[in-house]
């Protein structure tokens, strides 16, 4: 009895054991229900916010980059889409062998593939190898790595090919230059990251990436167990706010001249680079600004310095800085241009440096102002002793040499204006020994636009939001004065002797049309061993001066470094394009013009008939050229109110789009830019100068959902 009672007692306990750790259970589950129910959070985790995050999606809308124009608004940087190539390998793919959908044949699709992404011989040879091999695995489809991140135009191009398996997949929205290495070192580029967004890094695009960029907005709504949108979800979020447009002063007709002028300098010689610029000298306005070597902004080719020829390059200038010597000699008084000299040779106090003219034997006892027009060393020397080390650095430090301008490019330099001893104090009334930027050049030489008050120089006209308000314009800005009036006609006067009452071969610097003045430089080149390189080739030649004469308004500065050709060449180069120049922008002598053009101003031609504006183009000594068959015309260049020299095309965008090939041989860059973007053509360039050839013959009919004109270029 007494065993089965103990038992039963033990049973009874075990029993009540279960029952009490069945019921702490319980009351520990609806402990933890209630603090679920309570409180969001259960270790650490929001629940709340999980569950919607598990049935929400919230996409980024990225904004659409600015838009960079020239000064009459034509686009020269806008956005297009990226586009990344998938190749499907797999035989299965392809259900009717008559319209295959994979890859048949490996080597003519990476040939066809090559000769468009790939642009020299050898970069399609590494292509053509990487091509090969991406097709020969064993897979069902595969990405064609760097070979395979392609442009809108590159896209097109390939469609017209229909090559079998290969089908495009579209990535991000890309920045496309539309004028390939045009201005190139002042646009600089931008490149989308893996996100999609858009960042300037070099130039324009990289100072004014702020402004350009935008701001991304958000698109958030709820999904399905696939994560796709479901049907009765209203979308929630921000917009995106589109960047600023961004106007550049640049004038693309100055430009393209320039361009050209620097592609057919450098054709058949050999340089370290080259830079040649024009600036409105009254306003401080970049007006066009080319150099040797550039780049192409779309694919990064050629760029091998990240340094705007314009500010960041720093050199000994030469005798171009014989202007600004010459001109504090006569602010302070110490100037008789009668007054004569030994030429030749000069030596220092030290009784050691001599200090020679290039033509070391002289011209004899001559006075100072042949002396500029000779540009003798000798002559810039005496009158720097005269004004010594503290006055001429003084007027040098006023004119903004040693300082940056502040115009709106990236990493500009200020120079170095450092002398103070005989022989460094000689060496700097000539330009050696110290170094200037060719905007710190051009900003000087304003003074004699503006009655001897300097100006800034700038390159942003205005920025405009996405809703067409302008948000800044730029306006002169003054300096302040740096120069009196009889000063400055003084050196007009002499800088005018340069060209033509100086030596014979610098009367190869005047253009036919318009009276150009200015001063030649040939400066030597340091040597990181100490002195100066001697070699054949060793110098910086440049020219600096201004048109027209009588009342300048331009400001162009060439310069060349380590250049093979010939000063024949180099004065033709300047001389042409200046006579250009002045055309496009009015300045001209028109009695002196040989080609007897006549400078007209497009009106306002939008909304009238094709037929009748055709008329009044012809009677101001035009040429029409009508896009489509419309009998309104929707746009035109030049745009209204725009000046022109007669015998220039203007273009006439009608309300029918039925565009057939025009005969384009002959026409200037900027003509066939023109016309493309009229009417939306995709097109492609290649070289320089005008066109030579393209790849559409004329008077196809022009469909411009699939074509791709190709246009070749020559000097």
């Amino acid at each position: 009895m007494k065993k089965g009672g103990k038992y039963k007692r033990k049973t009874n306990l075990n029993v009540k054991v279960t029952i009490l750790v069945v019921s702490l259970f319980f009351l520990i589950i609806i402990f933890k229900l209630s603090y679920v129910v309570l409180s969001p959070k259960v270790d650490g985790i929001n629940l709340t916010e999980f569950a919607s995050n598990r049935n929400t999606a919230k996409e980024t809308l990225y904004a659409s980059r600015g838009i960079i124009y020239d000064v009459d608004g034509k686009p020269l940087a806008k956005n297009t889409n990226s586009y990344k190539i998938i190749a499907i390998l797999s035989p299965s793919r392809t259900t009717d062998m008559e319209n295959p959908m994979h890859v048949v044949d490996k080597e003519q699709t990476a040939t066809k593939i090559c000769t468009v992404v790939a642009s020299t011989d050898e970069n399609k040879a590494k292509c053509q190898s990487d091509l090969v091999s991406y097709f020969s695995q064993n897979l069902y489809q595969v990405e064609l790595g760097i070979w395979g991140k392609i442009s809108e135009d590159e896209r097109q191009a390939l469609l017209k090919e229909n090559l079998p398996g290969i089908i495009f997949e579209t990535l991000a929205k890309r920045r496309q230059y539309i004028n390939s290495s045009w201005a190139s070192y002042i646009l600089g580029y931008a490149r989308s990251n893996d996100d999609g967004e858009i960042t300037g890094e070099m130039g324009i695009e990289s100072y004014f990436n702020d402004e350009l960029k935008g701001t991304n907005g958000y698109i958030e709504y709820e999904k399905d167990a696939y994560g796709y949108k479901m049907p009765t979800s209203e979308a929630q979020g921000i917009d995106a706010q589109s960047g600023n447009d961004v106007y550049l002063t640049l004038n693309s007709d100055v430009q393209n001249i320039l361009e050209n002028a620097i592609a057919s300098f450098s054709k058949d010689t050999t340089l370290d680079w080259a830079s040649f610029t024009v600036m409105n000298a009254k306003t401080g306005a970049i007006v066009g600004s080319a150099s040797n070597p550039n780049f192409n902004p779309n694919t990064l080719e050629g760029l091998n310095n990240y340094m705007s020829p314009l500010v960041g390059y720093a050199y000994e200038p030469g005798s171009t800085m014989k202007i600004f010597s010459w001109l504090a000699s006569l602010e302070n008084g110490l100037y008789n241009g009668d007054d004569k000299f030994r030429s030749g040779s000069i030596t220092l106090s030290d009784g050691k440096t001599k200090i020679k003219d290039f033509n070391t034997v002289g011209w004899g006892d001559i006075t100072y102002d042949t002396g500029f027009a000779y540009s003798s060393n000798v002559a810039a020397t005496n009158l720097g002793l005269k004004l010594g080390a503290a006055k001429l650095s003084d007027f040098y430090d006023t004119l903004g040499f040693g300082y940056k301008t502040g115009i709106t490019l990236p990493a500009e330099s200020e120079g170095l204006i450092d002398f103070t001893y005989e022989s460094e104090l000689a060496n700097a009334s000539f330009g050696q020994g110290i170094l200037v930027t060719p905007i710190q050049l051009l900003q000087a030489m304003t003074i004699f636009a503006n009655d001897g008050v300097m100006v800034k120089p700038y390159i942003v006209d205005k920025i405009v939001d996405e809703n067409k308000n302008t948000v800044y314009e730029a306006k002169k800005t003054e300096v302040g004065k740096v120069a009196s009036t009889e000063s400055i006609n003084k050196m007009k006067q002499l800088m005018y002797n340069v060209v033509y009452n100086g030596f014979d071969y610098n009367k190869g610097y005047a253009p036919s049309n318009v009276t150009l003045i200015g001063k030649t430089g040939t400066a030597q080149i340091a040597s990181s061993t100490g002195g100066y390189q001697t070699g054949t080739y060793d110098y910086i030649k440049s020219f600096l001066g201004l048109f027209p004469y009588e009342d300048p308004e331009y400001v162009v500065y060439f310069v060349a470094k380590k250049s093979t050709a010939s000063s024949t060449k180099i004065t033709s180069t300047i001389a042409n394009a200046v006579k250009d120049i002045a055309n496009i922008l009015s300045v001209t002598n028109e009695q002196n013009d040989v080609d007897h053009k006549k400078i007209v101003t497009v009106t306002q031609y939008l909304s009238k008939e094709t037929s009748v504006v055709q008329e009044e183009i012809k009677k101001l000594g035009l040429n029409p050229i009508t896009l489509g068959n419309g009998k309104y015309i929707i746009n035109q260049y030049p745009l209204a109110n725009t000046k022109t020299i007669t015998g220039s095309k203007v273009f006439l965008l009608t309300n029918d789009k039925t565009y057939t090939m025009p005969d384009v041989t002959g026409w200037s860059t900027n003509e066939i830019i023109c016309f493309c973007e009229l009417i939306n053509l995709p097109y492609t360039l290649n070289g320089y100068g005008k066109v030579k050839s393209t790849n559409i013959p004329v008077n196809t009919v022009l469909d411009i959902s699939t074509m791709i004109l190709e246009i070749n270029l020559e000097i």
